[in-house]
């Protein structure tokens, strides 16, 4: 399953740290954590799926950084997965208004992210 590769996009150290051990052992993952770090990999390397968390560090949110992905031809076919600690229904609907693909809340149970990851990669594959 390593042949997919995606980017996580975290600023929380132990949020990054438990995304690392789990999914490093099926994915190729970069992480970063500033929106400014976003624009370095995106520009770089090709990726299958984001993680992207609402809150990050830099110039820009998680939702404007989802807004712009989704807007680009070049990068709009990526399904982004947010995933936060905003419970709030009104994060929740932001977050797909901005184009989430899907949106899970912090604390999830390791067998959801990785079977959510999995299905949006094969419905954005077949797509």
């Amino acid at each position: 399953m390593r042949d997919k590769k995606l980017l996580v996009v975290e600023d929380d150290f132990q949020t990054q740290e438990f995304l690392r051990l789990l999914l490093n052992k099926y994915y190729e993952i970069d992480i970063c954590k500033t929106s400014n770090e976003f624009y370095a990999l995106i520009n770089k390397n090709k990726y299958d799926l984001i993680i992207m968390d609402i809150s990050i560090k830099g110039e820009k949110d998680g939702l404007q950084l989802t807004k712009e992905i989704k807007s680009n031809p070049a990068t709009s076919k990526i399904p982004v997965l947010c995933l936060s600690a905003h419970v709030f229904m009104k994060d929740k609907i932001n977050a797909l208004t901005a184009g989430v693909d899907l949106f899970l809340q912090k604390p999830v149970e390791n067998h959801v992210l990785l079977d959510s990851i999995e299905e949006l990669i094969s419905k954005f594959r077949s797509s």
